[in-house]
């Protein structure tokens, strides 16, 4: 998964406390942590999921355990039911009552319950907050030092570096990821560059539509944001700090943490003389925020972002997260208390309704594998979770059918990262059932020459998170190599090294805009536009990007040693050519998908 917690990991953050190598708390963490949020006092809310033809005996199990319910989402077949707070563990009882009643299919706390309180509020400026470190497999095993190295460093100005191609972008030099899958000037974009009647939802952390590389694609009357940012969870530990608007809801073209945006970047950045283009630079973006500005990635907003995502007509959305606060999700863990299995249950039915929705009404997904270096078909440890309160997770035993969610729930295409030499990134997770496809997401160790910031990916930032990281001077100019500026025509627009699978996953999101731009049917009428929209069931979509990747096999020997800093480890890859656990069905190729034959 990638940021947000999920997936994301960061060249200039790299010099953070890796998480693997922190010590988890234990069970009793756990229980002091739920034993705060309950002295609260607070009421809390819960999505209560009931099975097929369950929804009367559901509204009675909830009353009959004192709760109150609040409204019913039938599309999905959950009921949002309050729960009394208080110590005691009152909202514990709740839930494990109604684990026991068979029209109880999962049990998982609605987390943005609660208000920011007056002087949790501030009015936006020109320098949000630093985004927090990503956590969870974000983390992953990465090395220290990155940012150490940046330190004081300066880049020239964008724009005294040449085109490399007749009609590139400014900065096309610099995207060896394009290069790689044929989403050049003189590749895709020549002939393929995608319709802005095709529709990508970014599933993330907001994207910035301000930003002078996105603005032209950017839908601001499609896009939404479903979360309310929480200045602190409920141990009083600081999750997304003040909020920047009023309400602490930020409007739907805003990112305080960056990575959607350069997700989005990615995607469909435009072919405007300025900065870098996108896989599908022709597409049209729609932001459906549901990340806190902390990187977390609470259910509630995921299903609401999906389900929005089937019935306005988004194409293809992209899912460079995991959902929080569980990265794997065990429905019978012998190590969890049944009011955790009941959530993880809750997560993995709610996603998996939320995904079969949206998949059925045209929606095709994708989503980032993960950062952990883990096969995901042979999990042993989770050492990340719960993430959510802070100080809550433990080190806790996981087997292979504890889910990594979306991107081992079913209908999701899940892409791993491959560095500038074509090899599987070495944070990327792998697995032979679980990577369906694999994409250039960065790899600052591939080259065999030390760190290089260079060889991740680079795309759009906001200007105010980089400049409250720190990275810009007080002129703007660029202190750290990990961020580019590039001015033209009297207007500057600031991108970011990142490495991640969530940055693999845009570049398949962008290849699959470009088969549905190919391929796609008319979609909706929309009255004084015509029919302005094009649709391509998601079978085909998936059919095509499998039809069109490059066969990439197994390293020979299979098991590859990966070497970086001080660390060594070793993954092993199954399976054959035509598909195995490191590249799936092989590297996404925006220039095959450009002339690939529908039939």
């Amino acid at each position: 998964m990638e940021h947000g917690r999920g997936l994301l990991t960061a060249a200039v953050l790299a010099a953070a406390v890796t998480l693997a190598g922190t010590p988890a708390a234990g069970a009793a963490g756990t229980a002091s942590a739920t034993a705060s949020a309950a002295s609260t006092g607070q009421a809390r809310d819960h999505l209560v999921f009931y099975t097929p033809g369950g929804h009367a005996r559901a509204l009675r199990a909830v009353a009959a355990a004192g709760g109150e319910v609040l409204s019913t989402e039938p599309k999905l077949g959950y009921i949002v039911a309050r729960a009394a707070g208080g110590a005691g563990g009152s909202a514990a009882r709740f839930v494990e009552e109604l684990g026991g009643n068979p029209a109880v299919a999962g049990v998982s706390s609605d987390r943005r319950i609660g208000t920011a309180t007056a002087t949790a509020t501030a009015t936006a400026t020109a320098t949000a907050r630093p985004a927090a470190p990503a956590r969870g497999t974000a983390a992953g095993p990465r090395p220290a030092g990155s940012a150490a190295r940046e330190a004081g460093a300066s880049l020239p100005e964008a724009g005294a570096f040449s085109r490399s191609e007749t009609g590139a972008e400014p900065l096309a030099g610099r995207q060896w990821d394009m290069k790689m899958i044929g989403a050049t000037a003189a590749g895709s974009h020549a002939t393929a560059p995608g319709d802005r009647k095709v529709l990508v939802g970014v599933i993330d952390t907001g994207v910035d539509g301000r930003h002078p590389d996105i603005a032209p694609n950017f839908d601001r009357e499609r896009s939404r944001n479903f979360v309310t940012d929480l200045p602190e969870d409920p141990t009083g530990a600081e999750l997304d700090g003040p909020c920047e608007f009023k309400g602490c809801k930020d409007p739907a073209d805003w990112d305080d943490d960056g990575h959607g945006t350069h997700v989005a970047s990615t995607i469909a950045s435009p072919v405007n003389g300025l900065g870098i283009a996108g896989v599908a630079p022709g597409v049209t973006l729609v932001n459906l925020r549901a990340g806190q500005d902390s990187g977390l990635f609470f259910l509630k907003p995921s299903l609401d972002a999906l389900t929005y995502a089937a019935d306005s007509g988004i194409d293809v959305v992209n899912m460079s997260y995991y959902v929080d606060p569980w990265l794997f999700n065990c429905a019978a863990n012998p190590a969890d208390s049944k009011a955790e299995q009941l959530e993880q249950r809750g997560v993995i039915t709610g996603m998996q309704r939320a995904l079969d929705y949206a998949r059925k009404r045209g929606v095709t997904l994708i989503s980032a594998i993960g950062n952990g270096s883990t096969d995901l078909g042979r999990p042993k440890t989770d050492t990340t979770s719960p993430d959510y309160p802070a100080e809550a997770a433990r080190v806790r035993k996981v087997d292979n059918s504890c889910l990594n969610v979306p991107a081992e729930s079913k209908g999701v295409i899940s892409v791993s990262a491959v560095g500038p030499s074509g090899r599987k990134a070495y944070y990327s997770d792998y697995g032979t059932e679980q990577t369906d496809l694999a994409a250039p997401g960065g790899d600052e160790y591939d080259g065999g020459a030390g760190f290089d910031v260079t060889r991740t990916v680079l795309a759009a930032v906001p200007e105010h998170v980089v400049r409250a990281q720190g990275l810009l001077a007080k002129d703007g100019r660029p202190t750290s190599t990990s961020v580019v500026r590039d001015c033209q025509g009297g207007t500057c627009a600031y991108y970011q090294y990142l490495a991640g699978t969530s940055m693999a996953a845009p570049h398949a999101t962008g290849v699959a805009a470009i088969l549905v731009s190919r391929f796609g049917e008319p979609g909706r009428f929309r009255e004084g536009a015509g029919w302005d929209e094009l649709t391509m069931p998601p079978a085909d979509v998936e059919r095509l990007l499998y039809a069109s990747a490059t066969r990439k096999a197994c390293p020979s020997p299979r098991t590859y040693v990966y070497r970086y800093e001080q660390a060594k480890e070793r993954h092993t890859c199954e399976g054959g050519k035509t598909r195995n656990g490191f590249y799936g069905r092989g590297v996404v190729d925006a220039a095959r998908a450009a002339a690939v034959d529908h039939h």
